[in-house]
């Protein structure tokens, strides 16, 4: 049984009459950007629909890879993204050589935007034997100026890294990255960095994390959020090391960051099952850090506008483990809006009222 491939990417077809190999083939080989333009996404769009367009393969590399037009060079990294690059057994294709010629120049190419495409397309392929002549080049954008190349140069070494025999392709990797991190400055490649060591090399991620614990919380946000998935996953495995990042946490929290970022994202992300995810992660601290996430409760109620019932019932389970006699009457303020708009509130309004009348009788 022929082996499933898998996918990288989705590119919208609208169905029509397709183009035909020689009509691609002939505005490839002429001297028009937007005709070449059209040319590869009718390309592109053929081989996603289960064409595979051998003949089209020498006239890209003759009459496409020398354009230094950047919507071209992006759609050959698109066209050389799904194209078949191993034969039955497993093999590179040995046209392949020419590509990783290609590549190669690319990464050393003086437009950043071209490197940085490049680097990033070097993160989805999985044949050691293409990027292994290009490693060198690769590690070298580590030292580029402008940080783009670099965030995107650190995502490529860890994909590298990841594959099945990437330790020895990069087998100084975790050391070339931890030294980055020591004197990185952009914070998107800062991020990046951590979350190689987080995933290729965990211990020099705790150890880093460690040595700078009292300046966590004046970290970027992002690199917060891969702070917080790294101890997660250390606490999961080992409940013995939460003492060493209760100081963490607390900094965390007190400051306008990972538990703020996360209700921010509830509320900016369109995607529901994002929003599932950040409402355990909410729950997830409200168990550990009930103080803090009691501060927050108003917060968490704005997800109640989401229109999904799972969403709407989460956000409520957790606020109402947060509910004080301090904050019970604005709780109530805001379900009792909100359950003019949503019937399906009005049992927890139910539950909250009550539990008004109880903190009057107590208090």
């Amino acid at each position: 049984m022929e082996k499933e491939k898998s996918c990288t990417l989705l590119v919208h077809f609208d169905k029509g009459t397709p183009a035909l190999a020689n009509e691609i083939k002939e505005s490839l080989e002429g001297n028009d950007v937007e005709s070449k333009i059209d040319a590869m996404k009718n390309a592109i769009m053929l081989l996603l629909n289960g064409e595979t367009l051998p003949q089209l393969f020498i006239t890209i590399v003759r009459y496409v890879l020398p354009s230094e037009d950047h919507t071209i060079q992006k759609l050959l990294l698109l066209y050389l993204e799904i194209i078949d690059k191993t034969d039955s057994n497993g093999r590179v294709l040995p046209e392949m050589i020419l590509i990783c010629q290609n590549l190669r120049n690319n990464l050393q190419h003086p437009n950043e935007y071209i490197r940085g495409v490049t680097l990033r397309f070097l993160c989805r392929i999985s044949e050691s034997e293409i990027v292994e002549p290009l490693i060198p080049s690769i590690v070298s954008n580590l030292e580029h100026r402008h940080p783009f190349i670099r965030r995107n140069a650190v995502l490529a070494i860890m994909s590298i890294y990841k594959l099945p025999n990437g330790e020895q392709l990069l087998a100084d990797a975790p050391e070339t990255i931890e030294k980055l991190l020591a004197t990185e400055q952009d914070s998107s490649t800062k991020r990046n960095a951590f979350l190689m060591l987080f995933n290729c090399a965990q211990d020099r991620a705790v150890n880093y994390l460690l040595s700078n614990i009292d300046r966590v919380s004046e970290w970027d946000e992002l690199l917060q959020m891969v702070v917080l998935d790294l101890i997660r996953k250390v606490c999961r495995s080992n409940r013995g090391e939460k003492g060493k990042y209760i100081k963490i946490i607390v900094s965390l929290l007190a400051a306008p960051s990972a538990a703020t970022t996360y209700c921010q994202l509830l509320l900016s992300q369109s995607d529901n099952n994002v929003k599932l995810i950040l409402l355990d992660r909410l729950n997830e601290l409200k168990s550990s850090h009930r103080e803090i996430m009691v501060e927050m409760i108003m917060d968490v109620l704005r997800a109640l506008s989401s229109p999904n019932l799972d969403i709407r019932r989460k956000t409520l389970d957790i606020a109402l483990e947060l509910i004080t006699p301090r904050n019970i009457d604005e709780v109530v303020l805001t379900l009792k809006k909100e359950v003019r708009r949503r019937l399906t509130v009005s049992f927890y309004c139910h539950r909250v009222i009550t539990m008004s009348s109880l903190f009057c009788l107590i208090g």
